[in-house]
């Protein structure tokens, strides 16, 4: 993974800039593959949730078009080869803080609900992800219920 992830970040983003750029992206990698795995959890992977996907990453990591592109292409990759979550939330919880934990969580309500519809499995994976980073139950809750309230 970490070849793919210095591969993909010298060939196809900005060059690193000032120290720490790498972890940056790292992590934008990393959240983007948990979204991925949201996107495949329900077993039917649309272009609604493909869409919120690519939207989160864009405002969330302040991203242009190609760069948000990019992303999603080698994340939806690693997502597909990874054998567990844990390469990923391992990352968030050391670099992201309280704040960002939850971010996450509402970017993953977002990816459940982008076909109107909320799927058990896809339920459990957000309560998965949510207790490996860490992000306490109340604010587990308050992420859904807001993200529903924008559904409406």
């Amino acid at each position: 993974m970490l070849k793919a992830i210095q591969d993909f970040f010298r060939t196809r983003l900005r060059a690193a800039g000032p120290e720490g750029r790498h972890d940056d992206k790292a992590l934008q990698l990393a959240t983007a593959a948990l979204l991925f795995e949201m996107v495949r959890a329900d077993h039917e992977a649309g272009s609604d949730e493909r869409e919120v996907v690519e939207r989160s990453l864009r405002s969330t990591f302040d991203l242009d078009e190609s760069e948000t592109q990019a992303l999603a292409a080698l994340a939806e990759q690693e997502a597909e080869e990874a054998v567990s979550l844990y390469q990923f939330t391992a990352l968030i919880n050391r670099h992201f803080t309280p704040q960002d934990k939850v971010r996450v969580v509402e970017m993953l309500w977002r990816v459940a609900w982008a076909d109107g519809r909320l799927h058990p499995y896809e339920e459990a994976l957000v309560r998965k992800i949510a207790d490996l980073i860490h992000v306490p139950h109340r604010d587990f809750i308050q992420a859904k219920h807001r993200v529903q309230g924008q559904q409406s």
